[in-house]
């Protein structure tokens, strides 16, 4: 293949997965290498590693072996595959070992798995290997069945994505003989690991870990490849049973049966399944729903749910795209009648499951029990109260005023007027009510005006239809309505639950919420007298966040409660909720936790960062001690040994002792800055504010330096401060002393400018400045930017910053009209 066509595609991928080390998966490699070359494939090795085998050195011969790279580290020499020398060869295939492999820190890059991508990229096969136990996925049962952590792992998309992947497997006995005849490790190790990591028990639940994952990887290939040709029927590879979910009190007998038919075959995968309704209006028992999820997953199944508006053809839809082999449905819990009409969803699922097979299981629930009550009625109790009455009344008021116009001829108006009472009726008070009207009202039409009147005997046989009619009609309208009422009613209670859901996810997203805001919701939404968030601790409960009056202290003192977790519980008081409130109640409980785990998760990026800063400080104090201390020090060690020598002449003497108060100043300086780093990093800054004028301070801060080194320009109208003296005249004497060490004899200017809330105090030098993208990394610790001069830590500007922050200023820096650099020290106005 040229080399244009062969980077116009991408490169195959083909992964010898070890169930354990030693298995053989580089030879396997390296013998798939030698049959391409024999059949004139351009292969090269890229990275191999033997670990000394002699069979494995053995098959490299013949082969072509690219160099490898070398990285220094830590002084030490370390080689990796040159992935850049692989891509310039441009074979067709290359190999590559050890996939899982985290390259030297200093390499092109972290990951062999990079590397092996870089060179799929342009275009070149590939064939790695690598141990089921790198799986990320797989590390933590790793660790529970072995005991030890596999520190180097390859994401499972990596694998799983491989165009082939082959399986080098063999026996826990056949391996650890090979490990006793020295086939995999050194003597000195044979023994340790014989005890250790290859025990015939963990080197067989490696082995069913790497045939289980391979298994799902085969599958997932059989579905794309069921979908790639349009397969509509299941291919029962393996057993899967689909379990369909209710919501009803037979949902946990349907999924032990479930569960016990698929633990007849190994494998088998068990899938719980819950039809939601494509209206959104349907409100199954969500207690239930929870509950039945719960023990899917301790059955080790997989819970999900569809929307669909047939349940029967949704269930038979999801098991043939799941490429399921049985479903479990339950006998229906309707009754006779129903389901003489209407049938049942276990007769329609097997209807329509083609070769799936269907079971039926029977339950405590079936045969209609468990219904509700036909005439349970959504509506509040005073308008079916209203509705009776109506019931009663109208139908008697409607008598009357017809009778005043009693004509045999208009009976089927009258049936129109009753039929309207009746409609009437079932608007306000329901279902029973309105059959209270149809009833009477039938009653009264047949006495009062179909003839024979006063009899209950009807002689025209249109007549009798007509009645039937109304009676048919009446009790139709009703239930119609009924149903409209509950749906409303439904409608109603599920938008609010959405909009309240929404409003929670929203605050959770932007991270709004706090523990107060929590149950100060709670108490609103629900309409509790108070409401509180309750923590566990050694000695009993304590106050998270509590809101109202008589807030709960304790589980025990409320009237409703929710678990978060195991150590914090929402403890309402107030009339009991609802069921359906109940739901709203555990999505806030949700809420609660992912709040109580973000307070979490920042304390310890706070901790973190602190431990960070400190250490970093660390570092670098002592660096700064074993270097910069040390300077003054031998000084001064230098000058008391001359003087102590006592031969030298009085001019020396004299210079030897201004050397060592110049060092022993110099020192103290370098003191100071550190104590005072060390405190603005601990927080031990306490400053104490006065007012005051800066003709009080900067007189003191500017005393020490040369006469004419510094000019003091500050007018008597400067207005007073608000600081802390001591630590403002540190603050301008260090900048003082900074801008008199870059100015090269010429003179710094102190400044005072007037602002409305604050009075800057401006330090004017005209040294060599400090370019505007260094300015702020100048006031970071031990940053010295260029200055040279000696005894010098790079703390200056970083404590003065941290000063005048302490004291409610702030200190920034520009350039200086014509050259050089002015420091502004804003201090709050009195």
């Amino acid at each position: 293949m040229s080399e244009q066509g062969q980077a116009s595609r991408r490169g195959r991928l083909t992964v010898y997965l070890g169930a354990a080390p030693g298995v053989g998966k580089t030879y396997a490699m390296l013998s798939e290498a030698r049959r391409r070359c024999e059949r004139g494939t351009d292969v090269v090795i890229g990275y191999v590693e033997t670990h000394g085998r002699e069979h494995t050195a053995g098959m490299l011969e013949g082969l072509e072996v690219l160099p490898r790279k070398e990285v220094s580290y830590r002084g030490t020499t370390f080689t990796e595959m040159d992935t850049e020398a692989v891509i310039a060869r441009a074979p067709a295939v290359v190999c590559v070992d050890e996939l899982a492999h985290t390259n030297v820190p200093g390499s092109a890059r972290e990951k062999r798995a990079e590397d092996v991508e870089l060179i799929r990229r342009a275009g070149i096969d590939v064939i790695t290997t690598v141990n089921i136990q790198h799986l990320e996925s797989l590390n933590d049962e790793v660790e529970r069945i072995t005991g030890v952590r596999q520190r180097e792992t390859v994401p499972d998309d990596v694998v799983r994505t491989a165009d082939q992947i082959q399986l080098v497997d063999m026996s826990p006995d056949a391996l650890r003989r090979r490990m006793a005849h020295g086939n995999i490790y050194r003597a000195d190790q044979i023994d340790a690991s014989l005890t250790s990591y290859f025990r015939v028990g963990n080197l067989t639940a490696l082995r069913e870990l790497a045939l289980l994952w391979l298994a799902d990887r085969v599958d997932d290939a059989l579905g794309d490849y069921r979908r790639a040709h349009r397969i509509e029927h299941p291919w029962p590879a393996k057993e899967r049973i689909v379990v369909a979910v209710t919501g009803g009190a037979e949902s946990e007998t349907l999924l032990r049966r479930g569960a016990r038919l698929a633990q007849r075959a190994a494998g088998s995968d068990l899938i719980a399944l819950h039809v939601i309704a494509a209206d959104g209006i349907a409100n199954p028992d969500e207690a239930r729903i929870e509950r039945a999820q719960q023990l899917v997953a301790s059955l080790g199944g997989t819970f999900h749910s569809v929307v669909g508006e047939d349940v029967p053809q949704a269930v038979v839809d999801y098991a043939t795209g799941a490429n399921a082999t049985m479903i479990i449905v339950g006998v229906s819990r309707h009754g006779r009648l129903r389901r003489l009409f209407t049938g049942t969803t276990g007769e329609r699922i097997a209807s329509l499951a083609g070769t799936i097979d269907v079971h039926l299981v029977t339950h405590e629930q079936g045969a209609g029990a468990g219904r509700p009550r036909w005439y349970a009625s959504p509506l509040s109790p005073r308008r079916q109260v209203a509705g009776v009455v109506l019931s009663v009344v109208l139908p008697l008021l409607l008598t009357l005023v017809l009778r005043q116009f009693s004509d045999p001829d208009q009976l089927p108006l009258d049936v129109l007027l009753f039929l309207a009472v009746t409609v009437l009726v079932a608007l306000v008070g329901g279902m029973l009510p309105a059959l209270i009207a149809a009833v009477g009202g039938f009653l009264l039409m047949n006495w009062f005006f179909t003839p024979p009147v006063r009899r209950l005997t009807i002689s025209e046989p249109t007549n009798v239809v007509a009645l039937l009619v109304f009676v048919a009609v009446a009790i139709g309208v009703a239930r119609v309505v009924d149903r409209a009422s509950r749906r409303a009613s439904d409608a109603v209670r599920a938008r609010t639950e959405a909009a309240t859901l929404g409003s929670l996810s929203r605050s959770v997203l932007t991270g709004q919420d706090t523990a107060d805001a929590i149950v100060a919701r709670l108490r609103e939404t629900f309409g509790q007298r108070a409401a509180s968030l309750l923590s566990r601790s050694p000695t009993g409960w304590t106050v998270v966040a509590a809101t109202g009056p008589d807030a709960a202290c304790a589980p025990d003192e409320g009237d409703t409660r929710v678990a978060v977790d195991d150590d914090h519980v929402i403890v309402l008081c107030g009339a009991p909720l609802r069921a359906t409130d109940q739901r709203v109640l555990e999505a806030f409980a949700v809420q609660t936790s992912l709040v109580l785990e973000y307070r979490r998760l920042r304390e310890r990026d706070e901790r973190a960062a602190a431990l960070e800063r400190a250490e970093a400080t660390s570092t670098a104090i002592l660096r700064a001690v074993s270097h910069d201390l040390r300077t003054p020090l031998a000084t001064m060690r230098t000058s008391v040994d001359g003087l102590v020598s006592g031969s030298l002449p009085p001019a020396d003497q004299a210079e030897l002792v201004a050397a060592v108060e110049s060092s022993a100043d110099q020192l103290e300086r370098l003191i100071d800055n550190l104590l005072d780093l060390s405190r603005l990093e601990s927080g031990l800054v306490h400053p104490v504010p006065r007012d005051l004028s800066l003709e009080e301070v900067l007189p003191l801060a500017v005393a020490g330096h040369p006469a004419g080194s510094v000019s003091l320009e500050v007018e008597e109208t400067v207005p007073l401060v608000r600081t802390d003296p001591g630590l403002l005249e540190r603050i301008v004497a260090n900048l003082i002393g900074n801008a008199v060490r870059v100015s090269a004899g010429a003179p710094v200017r102190v400044l005072a400018h007037v602002l409305p809330a604050t009075v800057e105090v401006l330090v004017v030098d005209r040294g060599p400045g400090v370019p505007p993208d260094q300015r702020e990394r100048m006031f970071e610790p031990f940053q010295r930017l260029g200055d040279a001069s000696p005894g010098g830590l790079g703390l200056g500007l970083a404590v003065a910053r941290g000063l005048a922050e302490a004291i409610g200023g702030s200190l920034t820096a520009e350039d200086t009209p014509g050259g050089g650099l002015t420091m502004i020290l804003a201090v709050p106005r009195a």
